[in-house]
Formats: C-alpha cells, structure tokens, sequence
C-alpha cells in the first residue's frame, strides 16, 4: 500500500487543471487555431503566447506539473473578453461532431485570474485599481478623472430624477464620472418617451471588472450591496447602457445568487428600439453623417444583440449608413475591454486603430457605438483620421431635439 506521505503533492494548479481539463483539452487536442485569426490580440501581436490555444494548453501544462501560476498569469492579462474565439472554435461551430463540447475561453480566463489572485500573483496596475475601486466604491476610471460616490449622481443634475422606484437607470462608473453626456441622453430620451424610471440610493461598481480582472471576493461584496440597494428601493427592474454591466448582471449576478436574484435586467438600446417600433420615439431632426456601427464585443459576439442598433441608425433622418462586411458573430473589437486598458493601454491603442482602420475602409466620417468604455480609444485613434466617435444614444437624443 503506497505510503500516504509520499503521495504527489495536489498543487491549487492542480486542483484547478482538474476542474477545467474538460475545456483545456478540448481545445489542446483539437490544434485547428480557427480562433487566432479572430482573437484582437493575436491580430495586432502574433504572439502564440497571448493566443486562447495558448491559455488551455497552459492548463493542461499546470495538470503535469510542468508550469505554476506565476509562469503564465501575465500571459492571461492579453485578453479582452471578446469572445470571438469561442464563436469561431469548431467545438463551438460544429454542432453534433465528435467534440461535443462549447468552448469557454472567457470563462477560462478569468478563472485563471482569479487563481492567481488568490495565490497572490497580482498584475500591477490591476491591484491598484481594485484597491482605489474598494476604497471609492467605484472604478477610479482613467487619466484621474475625480471620482468618489457622492458625485455618482452628478451627471444627472438639473433632470429630477428620483430615487429609487420599481425601475432604475444604473450607470456604469465611465459613464457616471466621464462620459457624463451619454446618461443625459438617455435620460431625456426616456423622459420625451413617458417612460418612468429613477436612480440607486447608493450606487456602487456593478464589480464585473473585478471579477474579469480576478478579484472574485471584491466582486461578490459589490453586487451584494447593489442587490440589497434595489431591494430596499422596491426595485423590479434594472435599465443598463452600459455592455459591460449588461453582461455582468445577467451572468454574473444569477450565478452569485442563484434563484433569488429575480430583477429584471432591461438594455437600454433594446428598450429605444422597442419605443421607435411603437411609435412612441419619432426621430425626426436630420443629422447629416455618413456613419458606420461598432457593435461592442459584449452585445454582439457574447450576448446577440445586433440588430436593434442597427434599427435604431436606420430610423434617423439624413444618416447615410455603411455597414462593416462582419455584421453578426465576426464584428471586430476595440481592446477596450477584459481589464486590457488598464493593466496595457498601449495594446488596447493598437487595436483601437486598427479597428478605426476599418472603418476609413468604408469612408465614413463618423463611427457609432453603444458602450461608452469602446468609445474613449476609439475616439483616440479616430483623430488620427478625422472620423468621428459618437454614441448612438447621443445620435438619437441628438435626432429627437433633445441633445444634451
């Protein structure tokens, strides 16, 4: 009988490997790397290294034994949480074949994150924010724009919002304290439409970028706070602008509170759509541009929604509107997002100009987004090609007569 004290030693990359093997061998074995060609990162660096091929078989690697965490966690920063590889991955693609099995790259690497974290492998800047967003309450946003929490609501002075109410705007911490105009755009759309809703008590981070970034228990304390907020307020219905938090509560949140999360997550951009449909939004000044979309990686590549955008852009008044030649599951990304602008702005530069390369491609002068963390290196890069980045809330506010 083999003596219990020369066993080999479970390492916590071990135990990890042995919870994520299904997923890292299903990619390690397959060796097609369809995923490079529409992975941002790979497309601007060609690093294998920084590839999702790269991040499973680096699980299969800390299963032997042959890596830990601190070898590989800064390869994991490079990853914007598209999820394009995912659609791109014949695991994903081929529905019946031998594979039998959906890629979860995202889902990897941010579980990857968190391990590190919790053997306390902390990628700089990364720790910095999470420890100012602990502190604030909200994301410190970048290039010191001020923030703290009794400044949370000042985007929306001067509009008599209420607070709290069976249904509440939440607005994401670069909205709130940078891209001020594009809450009041929504707000006076919603106001012009009839449509009652009111604010947060006390808003914090919605903690999806912890949770990308690995701070899992920092993530769990925020969404916590902001649950009991909306149940102390009546809450029912939550409206987001805001992709990221889109995703993060309809994913995140159900899976910290199972069953008993039962709020309504409403996007925003759905909602306008619906509201031209019945009539009950008309745009009807004229806004001479001629434009292409940029569908955040979040709404179309992880959650589908693409059409309604595209709605929205076609019932303005004088828009001339060039469409990208990837519409649906290939549309190309803004490095904005996974945490990559924090921890590697330069890269998150690189894949900005290269997307705004794009859209010069088609001869627009205006490119249109709906999430206001895209809309910051998007509108960098843009100067260097006189084409403009504007938010389609702000187009339709602007096209309804009432622009902030």
């Amino acid at each position: 009988m083999p003596d219990p004290e020369k066993r080999p030693e479970t390492t916590p990359e071990k135990r990890f490997a042995e919870e994520w093997r299904n997923a890292a061998y299903n990619c390690f074995s397959s060796g097609h790397k369809f995923c490079r060609e529409v992975c941002p990162v790979t497309q601007v660096t060609r690093n294998e290294s920084w590839s999702p091929t790269a991040f499973h078989a680096n699980v299969v690697a800390m299963e032997q034994g042959e890596l830990e965490i601190a070898d590989v966690a800064a390869d994991y920063v490079n990853c914007t949480g598209c999820g394009a590889c995912e659609l791109r991955c014949p695991n994903s693609l081929f529905t019946g074949d031998f594979y039998r099995f959906r890629t979860r790259t995202v889902d990897l690497v941010k579980a990857v994150r968190g391990l590190a974290v919790r053997q306390g492998v902390h990628q700089p800047a990364w720790q910095r924010w999470n420890l100012l967003t602990d502190e604030r309450g909200h994301e410190p946003v970048l290039n010191g724009t001020p923030v703290d929490q009794a400044r949370v609501r000042d985007w929306a002075a001067g509009l008599d919002l209420p607070i709290g109410g069976e249904t509440i705007l939440f607005v994401d911490c670069e909205a709130a304290f940078h891209r001020t105009s594009v809450p009041r755009a929504v707000a006076r759309i919603l106001n012009l439409a009839g449509y009652k809703f009111g604010l947060m008590h006390e808003q914090w981070c919605c903690g999806g970028p912890a949770a990308e970034m690995g701070y899992e228990e920092q993530a769990r304390r925020f969404a916590r706070h902001n649950l009991d907020d909306w149940r102390a307020g009546g809450v029912r219905r939550v409206l987001v602008l805001d992709p990221h938090d889109y995703v993060t509560f309809t994913e995140d949140y159900p899976a910290y509170f199972g069953d008993a999360y039962d709020i309504e997550i409403v996007l925003v951009v759905e909602l306008l759509a619906e509201l031209i449909r019945e009539g009950r939004l008309t745009p009807h000044v004229p806004v001479e541009r001629t434009v292409t979309y940029h569908d955040p990686c979040r709404l179309n590549k992880r959650k589908g929604v693409w059409r309604e955008p595209r709605e929205i852009l076609r019932a303005i008044p004088g828009l001339t509107f060039h469409d990208v030649d990837r519409v649906t599951q290939w549309s190309y990304c803004s490095g904005a997002g996974g945490g990559l602008p924090v921890e590697k702005p330069e890269l998150t530069a690189r894949i900005s100009e290269q997307r705004v390369g794009k859209a010069a491609e088609l001869g627009v002068d205006t490119l249109v987004s709906a999430c206001p963390w895209s809309e910051r290196p998007l509108s960098e890069a843009g100067r260097a090609r006189s084409i403009d980045v504007v938010d389609l809330h702000e187009l339709l506010a602007e096209s309804l007569g009432v622009a902030p």
